[in-house]
């Protein structure tokens, strides 16, 4: 599903209309970049899950060209928790 799916999905579902789905979309999408952009941000709707930042370290890893060792710095990945209802609805 993309966004415009999902847009039609909500349309739907809340009966608003396109474009206000399309707003709240792009609100939640906008409302959730800046939490995570804070340090040790998070975002949690319970029973749906949580999105979070976390650390991934440095490692050694390989060139695949050349087989040549390299080291793969660390950076900041966004992770997603399911939550318990979102997962027991995908069993």
């Amino acid at each position: 599903m993309n966004k415009n799916e999902l847009a039609v999905q909500m349309v739907k579902d809340a009966g608003v209309t396109k474009s206000d789905a399309v707003k709240v979309i792009d609100g939640f999408v906008e409302a959730l970049t800046e939490e995570l952009k804070k340090k040790d941000g998070s975002l949690t709707l319970v029973g749906f899950g949580t999105f979070k930042v976390v650390e991934k370290k440095q490692k050694k890893g390989r060139n695949p060209r050349t087989g040549e060792e390299i080291t793969i710095p660390k950076k900041n990945v966004v992770k997603f928790v399911p939550g318990k209802k979102l997962k027991e609805l995908v069993k």
